[in-house]
């Protein structure tokens, strides 16, 4: 017998990912159903060439439902989440409103999937961003440790939503074909919608990703910090971030220098990422041969490259880490813990619920 699994927030960037990742899953599944705004609702989307109609989301959604995907914003995931739960649905949120909750694991399968054997009804994404660092890391965090993080982001655009994909083509047009001046095109969106300026993405990049916080880095920043600490069960990696948005559609591109706690050989830690689950290996300077975004746009693995050993620290490595930020980075991540839950027997209602109703 199969699941009812509902996504809410189904006609988003990342829904309709998820709707492809489920049609392409292991996963057993009887029904889908589409859940979203008043905006959407009523809509007809596929799956597997049968039409589903789009309804809205209500605290009565859940019933029946076995599995909930969230990727419909944070306030959408304190509000109902708790009722996928009360109703015996275990709910895979992809917004950042769980991701510190001490009884919400923080997964990436690669990773950490033992996390879920601990679940309280709620399983958190983590932030696109972090899970690609996590797969290309881990592997060399279990070898030789890690004592310190520093991460530079290249993201894309279709990390805001489609709105962002929109207006940063809008803006090309009007600099490509309208001549307008890159400085003087229209900007309503980022660095971040709920922010008090907007500033134009074509042709620019905006070291700012969400709001900034009381100590100057922005939300998205230590969203990888506090993210990695957790994921990694380690609060004593030392981790920094700095979070750049530039004019790329899909696909997060990462500049990561470690160091180890135990000296490692380059050949030895390509080695290891090779053999890591969802790791893909594309390193050979010699040919040119290195990560990019236009060729990790529709993979569900993470690419990892330009390893290569510090000029000063003998435990130091950098690398080029790039992954398709709508896949790996939301939709896979939580397609696939929806697998995991399966494969090891999670899927079970809840005993207790601990979140409250609102």
């Amino acid at each position: 017998m199969g699941y009812t699994v509902a996504i809410v927030g189904a006609t988003g960037a990342v829904g309709t990912q998820m709707i492809k990742m489920l049609e392409e899953s292991t996963l057993p599944i009887d029904q889908v159903r589409y859940l979203s705004s008043s905006r959407s609702a009523g809509k007809v989307l596929a799956f597997k060439e049968q039409e589903v109609t789009v309804e809205l989301t209500t605290e009565d959604s859940f019933e029946g439902v076995d599995i909930a995907l969230f990727s419909a914003g944070g306030s959408t995931s304190a509000k109902f989440a708790p009722y996928a739960v009360k109703a015996g649905a275990v709910v895979v949120d992809n917004t950042s409103h769980f991701r510190q909750h001490p009884d919400v694991p923080l997964v990436v399968p690669e990773v950490n999937a033992h996390a879920l054997e601990n679940h309280n009804g709620i399983v958190s994404c983590p932030n696109c961003s972090t899970i690609q660092m996590m797969v290309a890391l881990e592997p060399i965090r279990q070898k030789w440790g890690l004592s310190r993080i520093i991460v530079s982001t290249y993201q894309a655009v279709s990390g805001a939503g489609q709105s962002a994909i929109n207006e940063t083509q809008d803006q090309l047009k009007q600099v490509l074909n309208d001549g307008i001046n890159p400085k003087d095109v229209t900007a309503n969106i980022l660095p971040s919608g709920g922010d008090k300026k907007h500033y134009p993405i074509a042709f620019n990049a905006l070291p700012q990703i969400d709001v900034f916080t009381d100590n100057d880095y922005t939300y998205e920043e230590m969203k990888m910090t506090k993210e990695t600490k957790k994921i990694m069960e380690d609060d004593n990696i030392a981790v920094s971030a700095t979070c750049v948005r530039i004019p790329v559609l899909s696909a997060h591109s990462e500049s990561v220098y470690i160091e180890t706690q135990e000296v490692a050989p380059i050949a030895a830690v390509k080695e290891a990422i090779a053999a890591f689950p969802g790791a893909v290996l594309e390193d050979n300077p010699s040919q040119q041969i290195y990560p990019q975004a236009v060729n990790a746009v529709g993979s569900r693995d993470t690419f990892v490259g330009r390893i290569r050993k510090d000029l000063d620290q003998e435990n130091g490595i950098h690398m080029w880490v790039v992954s398709d930020n709508l896949l790996k980075g939301a939709a896979w991540n939580s397609v696939q813990i929806a697998e995991t839950l399966h494969e090891k027997g999670f899927v079970r209602p809840t005993t207790a619920l601990k979140f409250e109703l609102n």
